[in-house]
């Protein structure tokens, strides 16, 4: 038992750092890190002071998150590039927790979210995150979008709230907005459009200095020398200044109160899904980006590491941040080193400059996370997926909708449950069948020409039912299948099945039905081109048994001839024993 779990532990936690260590890391690669490095790590800081701001936080608990976080992240990461830290994915569910159960609740729920992803990696997991739906995915993502932008409402407009907190519902938010709203400020206005400027136009002018870094030293520096009227981070209008700390962080146990236990499990949860999903998600597009392939359960150990240990520096939720990894990427980044000499410039920037922090205006921050917001809406793919099936599209909007105006760990367990009752019924509607007698042929076939083991090529003998199956024979299927069979039982009832790949147990269970009517009605069944997995299904539970080994065929040859030797013997059984009563 113990040596099967460190087996495991072996098998899904092996950091990239080590394969590349082990593999020789040259001179030439590290002088590729270091600039990826050093560009990566500036584009991190005015990110972090961001998130931790908007999500209810200090700034200085988004800068420790993005430091002890993501050193943890890039040593242990199962990909070479992922750049981990506070990201705009977590604002939402972050801030809520923090207006609902406090800051040492949050770190109680993240450090339970950690050990809930390092139970995922090491148990392989990792692996199942790829089968949540792309319309869930979608849906989720944009409508965190629109809770990121709707967040910062307040500062981009710089309104005077007279002290009401922001409420974390988004409904809420809207009313108390619309309540302040003659109390807008054009210098808060006026200073996050140029915000959202530079960051968009810096790119056409330099490739290499980040735009958010631009618009943070350019605002910072007109509130510093001019008397903008606008709120820092370091003082509101018209009250007295809060100094930033640019210390290192200090040590501290948060407190476990049992009484609000269960809400915070629910967040935990939470966290620890959307850690899951969106750091998987990052080494997927860092693949994409390099043509490597990331090791998705040591991913998921590494995410869990970095969320126990930094909350007891105080850190905040942290997972794999995709624009930060492919700012990585692009600047040359190639293994952990990169991360890990990113965390080094963040840290020697908060060192050196940190109580600076305190002069940025929060309109410039509120630009930067509304050009967050508009690049993780991915509205192109949300408007295409408009244009999908009923279903995938429902599935989206829920999702959508359910984000929005409620929450995020109701919106993708019912996004998961709609996608999968829509995915069964697809496949219910690919499930059909056909039976053919001498007189009538299956609908199911296509032309003869272009398939030569078509029924129609074939004599059925009277007394003969051919009853073809189609598709996967699972529980979504059962009832079509049960009410196709409802008429009189032939003589021989012969199931071809060589166009069903995957049998459930409620597919077992109506094929024992199956059986069991048709030996009560002194009835044969034959079965044709049954394939391996339906096979193995029906022999271990006695079905096979049950039917006769001999009435098993690969064909619809065999199962023909030995149907009409059946009838034939039956004619004959039935003739003798007329002559017999005869005489």
């Amino acid at each position: 038992m113990g040596k099967t779990f460190f087996r495991q532990i072996r098998d899904n936690f092996q950091p990239q750092l080590i394969s590349v260590l082990k593999e020789g890391y040259k001179f030439r690669t590290f002088l590729s890190d270091l600039t990826a490095g050093t560009i990566t790590g500036i584009v991190a800081l005015p990110l972090a002071i961001a998130f931790g701001i908007a999500s209810g936080v200090t700034p200085e608990q988004g800068l420790y998150t993005a430091i002890i976080a993501g050193f943890l992240i890039s040593v242990f990461s199962g990909s070479r590039v992922q750049i981990g830290g506070p990201t705009g994915a977590f604002i939402i569910i972050v801030y809520g927790i923090v207006q609902r159960e406090g800051v040492e609740g949050l770190l109680i729920a993240t450090i339970m979210a950690g050990i809930m992803l390092v139970a995922m990696g090491i148990s392989g997991l990792g692996k199942l995150i790829k089968y949540i739906p792309y319309p869930v995915t979608l849906g989720f993502t944009s409508g965190i979008a629109i809770c990121i932008a709707m967040s910062q409402v307040q500062p981009f407009l710089g309104l005077d709230l007279q002290g009401a907190k922001v409420p974390p519902e988004f409904l809420q938010k809207v009313k108390l907005f619309a309540t302040h709203i003659g109390s807008i400020n054009p210098w808060a206005v006026g200073l996050c459009l140029l915000s959202v400027a530079l960051i968009v136009l810096t790119p056409r002018f330099s490739k290499k200095i980040p735009g958010s870094l631009v618009a943070v030293v350019v605002c910072t520096l007109l509130v510093a020398f001019f008397p903008i009227p606008v709120d820092t981070i370091g003082q509101s209008v018209g009250k007295e200044a809060v100094e930033i700390r640019s210390g290192l962080p200090t040590f501290a146990i948060p407190t476990l109160n049992l009484e609000n236990f269960k809400d915070l499990f629910r967040a935990a949860i939470a966290i620890a899904m959307l850690g899951a999903i969106e750091s998987l998600l990052s080494a997927v597009v860092a693949d994409g980006m390099t043509g490597q392939r990331h090791r998705s359960n040591t991913e998921l150990v590494a995410q869990g590491i970095a969320n126990i240990v930094t909350p007891f520096f105080g850190g905040i939720p942290a997972t794999g941040a995709i624009a930060r990894t492919a700012t990585n990427i692009k600047n040359g980044g190639r293994t952990p080193i990169a991360g890990i000499i990113h965390v080094v410039v963040l840290l020697a920037i908060v060192l050196c400059f940190g109580k600076y922090a305190a002069k940025i205006p929060l309109c410039t921050l509120a630009g930067i996370l509304m050009v967050v917001s508009f690049n993780m809406s991915e509205y192109r793919h949300f408007f295409k997926m408009l244009k999908a099936s009923k279903g995938d599209v429902a599935v989206m909007l829920i999702t959508f909708f359910l984000t929005v105006l409620l929450d995020l760990t109701i919106a993708i367990p019912v996004g998961l449950i709609l996608a999968s009752f829509s995915f069964m019924r697809h496949m219910e509607s690919m499930f059909n069948t056909g039976t053919i007698d001498h007189r009538l042929y299956s609908i199911t076939e296509d032309d003869p020409h272009e398939d030569p083991n078509a029924l129609r090529l074939f004599d059925v003998p009277d007394g003969v039912h051919v009853f073809e199956i189609n598709g996967p024979f699972f529980f979504g299927a059962a009832s079509k299948f049960q009410a196709a069979i409802e008429a009189d039982m032939p003589h021989v009832l012969i199931l071809r099945m060589r166009n069903v790949p995957v049998m459930d147990a409620t597919g077992l269970n109506t094929m024992e039905e199956l059986v069991h009517r048709a030996q009560s009605q002194g009835a044969t069944i034959l079965l044709s081109g049954i394939r391996p997995q339906p096979h193995s299904v029906l022999k271990k539970f006695g079905v096979i048994d049950r039917i006769g080994s001999q009435n098993i065929h690969q064909t619809i040859v065999e199962a023909l001839l030995h149907a009409g030797e059946i009838v034939e013997n039956e004619l004959r059984l039935a003739r003798e024993s007329l002559k017999t009563n005869a005489a």
